[in-house]
């Protein structure tokens, strides 16, 4: 399985529910909470091109981009593969 990486916010149903996509596949990730943490978030933004919004999520060190990103990864049978390596 492949290291998976998501920055998010705790307010943020995009978040919740990329979190929650992942879990259903039995994926361990690591979270990073971006929300308080001005730096944390100019790290994320500088690693997803420039993209400020949550969730940025990141498989293998690879920017994959964000909720509806992985989403429509998933519905086109890529997500497992991705996670698979």
């Amino acid at each position: 399985m492949q290291r998976v990486e998501i920055y998010t916010t705790r307010s943020c149903p995009y978040c919740l529910a990329a979190k929650s996509l992942l879990t259903r596949k039995g994926v361990k990730f690591e979270e990073t909470d971006v929300g308080a943490d001005p730096n944390l978030r100019m790290a994320m933004t500088k690693r997803a091109g420039g993209k400020r919004s949550v969730p940025q999520i990141f498989i293998a060190g690879q920017h994959v981009g964000g909720c509806d990103d992985i989403h429509a990864l998933d519905h086109l049978g890529k997500l497992d593969k991705l996670l698979a390596g």
